[in-house]
């Protein structure tokens, strides 16, 4: 009886060993993340891409310059967070990040025709600080002043980035009946503060088609839902976000702000915005 009472303690505490050892095996180095399941939607996404279009299907287009205010409510969560976050990323920290790395390029011009050499945009990105004398002791205990080189600083492009300057083609297809638009380039601005106050000023421009695989597998802050979080794709494809519109193109070149301001601009650009959208109305009849 009692070889059976030992038999039956032992397995117990075979039993409670191996319990004991499978729990602490459960949470290894790599198994510790920030949530209760592995975010694989955003990070496996493929941008949706464009049907092809023919030249004679096009009966009607207009280009249009647009800007996206980022101070804007609805548009903040293309800037925030302004430090690095582990979970989503600025779409001004995106734009960093692949630029630097050379999978995006970077223009000096709307036209991308001239781009931007990497020693250029990255002197344009970053900003050194300057070296400064750090005091050291020695082995015999001595003050020895040594010159520190400065430190990099990438965080001055985030904090005076001010705006998004869409180039996108308004344009009727007569294969599908349907008014659509192509963003085709953006243009990243930050406020330029010195002696004299110039405004938001275009820092470098993007060929956007070229940017949608990356904007495909970056989150954008949800406010109602952080378990349904858009894409930066998502954002610029269903058009969520609040802008104004800045020229169209017009034989003379200008822009709105050349010969309208103030309250007149904002009803010249609602103008310009509702006259696209009558066209399309215009061609229907019922």
């Amino acid at each position: 009886m009692r070889f059976f009472v030992h038999i039956k303690l032992i397995a117990l505490f075979v039993f409670l060993v191996n319990s004991i050892n499978a729990q602490q095996s459960i949470f290894q180095p790599g198994d510790y993340k920030d949530g209760i399941y592995d975010k694989e939607n955003a990070v496996n996404r493929r941008f949706i891409p464009y049907t092809h279009l023919r030249e004679g299907d096009v009966i009607w287009e207009k280009r249009i310059w647009r800007v996206i205010d980022i101070r804007e409510k609805v548009n903040q969560p293309l800037y925030f967070p302004v430090d690095p976050n582990v979970s989503r990323i600025s779409i001004m920290q995106l734009m960093t990040k692949y630029i630097l790395s050379g999978q995006i390029i970077a223009f000096h011009d709307e036209e991308f025709l001239s781009p931007y050499e990497k020693a250029e945009i990255r002197e344009k990105m970053v900003i050194k600080s300057d070296s400064t004398d750090s005091e050291q002791f020695d082995d015999q205990g001595n003050s020895v002043f040594i010159r520190v080189a400065g430190a990099i600083d990438s965080t001055w492009l985030y904090n005076n980035f001010c705006e998004i300057e869409l180039k996108e083609d308004w344009f009727f297809d007569k294969q599908k009946s349907t008014l659509e638009v192509r963003i085709i380039g953006l243009g990243f601005g930050a406020a330029i503060k010195g002696k004299e106050d110039l405004g938001c000023v275009n820092q470098f421009y993007v060929y956007f088609p070229a940017c949608r695989p990356f904007f495909a597998k970056h989150e954008v802050f949800n406010v109602r839902n952080d378990s349904e979080r858009r894409t930066f794709e998502d954002v610029f494809w269903k058009r969520q976000f609040a802008s104004s519109i800045k020229k169209e193109s017009n034989v003379y070149d200008r822009k709105i702000e050349q010969y309208a301001k103030g309250l007149d601009a904002l009803l010249e650009s609602d103008k310009i915005k509702g006259d696209i959208f009558k066209f399309e109305h215009d061609l229907w009849h019922f």
